[in-house]
């Protein structure tokens, strides 16, 4: 027997038939799923120090467990001193398996961290049933190690569905665990 990450088996055992009870599809097919999660992390402070980019694109790579990419400019912004091709970020792109694992230590043990933590805004989704979230400090994960960390700062979490709606959208990620605020 191979290992299924927990919130894939409640994926297919419980959230498909609440959002086709919810919603009235006719097919299993119809039904939106998560079809990736994008953690990236812009470093501004990157131009003056190419170091920087490597302390973020090892920290995204501690909190997935995969291998982050460094981002680069795409053209010259002579305001901020920066040239088309310089690295000015990090990302990493989850899908499968491990995407549902971050996705639950996410809504387990990184988001109850937070300071003062009422929920996520619900007024993130893009009106194609993506939603953006964002972090305002790294130190909420439990892989990072808060001696190690040289400056606190934040990212953004994408949840890529294939939800058409953002009403759909909601409903599957309700579904999955995070935890919204109520209006």
């Amino acid at each position: 027997m191979s290992y299924v990450p927990r919130l894939k088996q409640e994926y297919k055992d419980r959230v498909i038939a609440s959002l086709t009870e919810e919603f009235g599809y006719k097919n299993v097919m119809q039904v939106p799923k998560l079809q990736k999660i994008v953690l990236s992390r812009g470093v501004g402070a990157a131009v003056a120090d190419k170091k920087l980019i490597d302390h973020a694109v090892d920290e995204l790579t501690m909190i997935t467990g995969q291998k982050a990419v460094s981002t680069i400019s795409k053209k010259d912004v002579a305001t901020f001193k920066l040239r088309k091709g310089m690295p000015i970020g990090a990302k990493v792109t989850l899908r499968g398996e491990r995407m549902f694992e971050f996705l639950d230590r996410l809504v387990t043990s990184a988001l109850p961290r937070v300071r003062d933590f009422q929920g996520i805004k619900p007024n993130g989704f893009d009106g194609r049933g993506n939603y953006n979230l964002g972090v305002t400090e790294q130190i909420i994960f439990p892989e990072i190690d808060i001696d190690k960390v040289n400056k606190i700062s934040g990212m953004d979490i994408t949840f890529v569905t294939s939800a058409q709606t953002d009403k759909e959208a909601k409903s599957l990620l309700t579904e999955m665990g995070l935890p919204f605020k109520k209006n």
